[in-house]
């Protein structure tokens, strides 16, 4: 793994991002990997080799975030992973959330339970939501497309742990893949312990080479996300899912799949 050390000059950025006002990125890239993530697009700016090979350490927000606030939901984070594996070692997130001002209403998405190391920062905060990105990929599965993301199932307890901590959690899943992923074994493992729930099909068009290799290895999901008709009534049945299990959704987002 290359690390690139910088020096940022604004700790938050604007973003369109439904359900936030502004960002917060103290990693650019990630060192989980996976195949399908939309922001290996920041590959073309950075030439550091392929996506997962690299991350730039913007090293001195900690500081840089210290007295500041900002009045609107912030979200973290949206080109990275805030508890990616160098986390481990950097403890970056953890400054930056010891500095935070805790007024300041902070959503976070993460694929790792290292979030559980900073449960005693998220305590302290007014307004804290966590999520954990959630699937059905067995593992097999799960190593090739995210190579070096914890397991489903230490996702899973993860959240379960927020839950039992009185952190409000939510369930981030994604990308639903037709016949890959199954929503209702999803819905029925952890609808006990989580919030709520935004689902998020894959986005082909964002998914750079992920879309060949999909086509490749699994030619009916595919078939099934170009396929306008197909597609919609695999987004019916995740209704009817839903509505069946009672669950709270803040939104089900399905991308145009022109490619």
């Amino acid at each position: 793994m290359k690390i690139i050390r910088v020096k940022a000059r604004n700790p938050f950025g604007r973003t369109k991002i439904p359900g936030a006002s502004f960002v917060i990125n103290q990693y650019i890239g990630c060192g989980h990997g996976c195949k399908y993530c939309y922001a290996r697009f920041m590959c073309r700016f950075y030439d550091y080799g392929e996506w997962g090979e690299w991350v730039i350490v913007r090293e001195n927000l900690p500081e840089l975030i210290r007295g500041r606030f900002v009045n609107g939901w912030v979200y973290m984070s949206s080109i990275s992973d805030a508890y990616q594996p160098i986390e481990a070692e950097i403890k970056l997130t953890r400054r930056i959330l010891q500095n935070m001002n805790k007024n300041i209403r902070l959503r976070v998405l993460t694929k790792s339970d290292l979030v559980l190391r900073d449960l005693d920062l998220f305590r302290e905060f007014r307004c804290m939501e966590v999520g954990l990105t959630i699937n059905s990929f067995d593992e097999g599965l799960r190593r090739e497309i995210e190579p070096n993301a914890p397991s489903m199932e230490k996702r899973f307890k993860a959240l379960k742990k927020l839950h039992d901590a009185g952190i409000r959690n939510y369930g981030f899943i994604s990308p639903v893949i037709p016949t890959l992923t199954d929503l209702e074994y999803i819905i029925e493992q952890t609808k006990d312990f989580v919030g709520y729930y935004i689902i998020e099909f894959l986005n082909l068009k964002a998914s750079g080479a992920f879309r060949f290799w999909l086509k490749e290895n699994y030619p009916k999901s595919f078939e099934i996300l170009i396929n306008k008709s197909m597609l919609g009534r695999v987004v019916s049945n995740v209704h009817r899912i839903l509505a069946r299990h009672k669950v709270m959704v803040r939104g089900i987002i399905v991308h145009p799949q022109s490619l």
